[in-house]
């Protein structure tokens, strides 16, 4: 068991260990002496969104990791993925993240991308835990620190790389909100750079207004924009600009289960049929048997993305993700990508010269989503609910699904009820979480 690699890195409040500079400076040692054993010249590349506390953490992991010997290139506030493909692109041993994603600005984290510009393997990072617990030793030879000034031209380029060459965007006025986070000097330029209208939303980061009302967490002021500038589009990301949220013409959204639909239809439309799709178990259930209508398979992974690029991999398939935006295309780019996923959407909605109402032709089922949080770190909740989860199965009789999980990144249980009647989803979700509750 991993004691502090959660699903999607290391994360917390500000000044709470393990969110502390000088627990950041251990890390990038460990991680530097990790790489180390498995590199003849091991260089990394760190990046962040645009919270205040990412300077503290930038450094604290710069020091570490040339006490260990490696090289340390630097990229400033940068999206997530940029980070996964310069990692990549530029032949490094690993890449670093600061953010808390969708988190306010006092939390923060640290997450680590392999030299193949994916999530590190469980094992590297049980490695680096081992390695925490050791005494600190100077490297040989100190690794040095390289700003890398094109950092953003470099991923622009790239993003706007996964779009046809044969389309445009122009005549699509599009609101994007950068949720005040690491894509606000980014995402307007690829899009446009692809000859978008854009009016810009959140895009004025301060240190502390990280995903505060805005984002993919909180849509509404793109949905007013929308109104307000008769948009085509509006596209919100989060604070580090992983996850992604679309909202049409009439400002109705559309989530992370929504959009891979569309992303679907989209390669469909291009003279690539999919063979199959993964989600995770929360996807819901009426996606899944569209997809199943029209002959596409459909897998369910754990809840978090590295999980759905495990099964995109063991199977060969290109397309998964998560209802909560996180989007895979794997011919596209190793990682999830707010910004390129969003332009797989569109370039399905160009082809098809279609409203997204018109290709979405089905309807959600009712989910009821529910968050017990706790204290007590010890709490057996499984136990605390077993009977009252068996007693809502029983009652949903097949109709409908219960997922009742911890979250990977916060204290609490996440309790979710889906069924074909919202009232029933309710309830049975209700009697779960009180039973938690206690």
């Amino acid at each position: 068991m991993r004691k502090y690699f959660g699903t999607d890195g290391i994360r917390g409040k500000v000044g709470c260990f393990p969110i502390t500079p000088d627990f950041a400076l251990r890390l990038g040692y460990a991680a530097g002496k990790v790489l180390a054993a498995h590199s003849k010249k091991p260089s990394v590349i760190i990046g962040k969104d645009t919270r205040l506390s990412g300077y503290l953490f930038e450094s604290s992991l710069e020091a570490g990791f040339a006490y260990a010997g490696v090289d340390v290139y630097m990229a400033g506030p940068i999206p997530t993925p940029a980070i996964a493909y310069l990692t990549k692109t530029l032949r490094l041993s690993a890449g670093v993240v600061i953010s808390a994603s969708h988190n306010p600005y006092y939390d923060n984290g640290i997450k680590f991308f392999s030299a193949n510009g994916t999530k590190l393997a469980d094992n590297i990072e049980l490695e680096i835990e081992q390695v925490l617990e050791q005494e600190m030793t100077v490297a040989n030879k100190l690794g040095k620190v390289i700003r890398l000034n094109d950092a953003r031209g470099r991923y622009i380029e790239f993003c706007k790389s996964t779009f046809p060459s044969n389309l445009d965007l122009k005549g699509l006025k599009i609101v994007l909100d950068c949720a005040n986070g690491a894509t606000y000097d980014v995402a307007p330029h690829v899009f446009k750079e692809l000859g978008a209208d854009v009016i810009k939303l959140a895009c004025k980061p301060d240190g502390i207004n990280i995903n505060e009302n805005c984002g993919s967490m909180h849509p509404e002021e793109l949905v007013a924009n929308i109104k307000e500038h008769s948009a085509d589009f509006g596209i919100a990301f989060d604070g580090d600009g992983d996850r992604v949220i679309i909202a049409d013409r009439n400002g109705e959204l559309l989530n992370g289960d929504k959009l891979i639909y569309l992303i679907v239809k989209s390669y469909e439309a291009l003279g690539n049929r999919l063979p199959g799709v993964v989600g995770t178990v929360m996807t819901n259930m009426a996606m899944e048997l569209a997809l199943k209508e029209q002959g596409y398979e459909f897998v369910r992974a754990k809840v978090g993305d590295r999980y759905v690029v495990e099964e995109l991999l063991k199977r060969n398939w290109l397309v998964g993700g998560e209802a909560s935006g996180h989007l895979l295309c794997l011919d596209k780019h190793t990682t999830g990508d707010g910004i390129i996923s969003a332009l797989q959407v569109l370039a399905g909605i160009v082809i098809l010269n279609q409203q997204p109402h018109e290709v979405i032709d089905w309807q959600d089922y009712p989910q009821t989503m529910i968050n017990v949080r706790f204290t007590d770190k010890e709490f057996d909740w499984q136990s605390a609910a077993r009977d009252a989860i068996m007693e809502v199965e029983t009652e949903l009789n097949g109709k409908g699904r219960v997922i009742v999980r911890a979250s990977g990144t916060e204290a609490l249980v996440r309790v979710m009820v889906e069924a074909k009647d919202a009232q029933l989803a309710q309830s049975c979700a209700e009697k779960i979480a009180q039973t938690i509750k206690g």
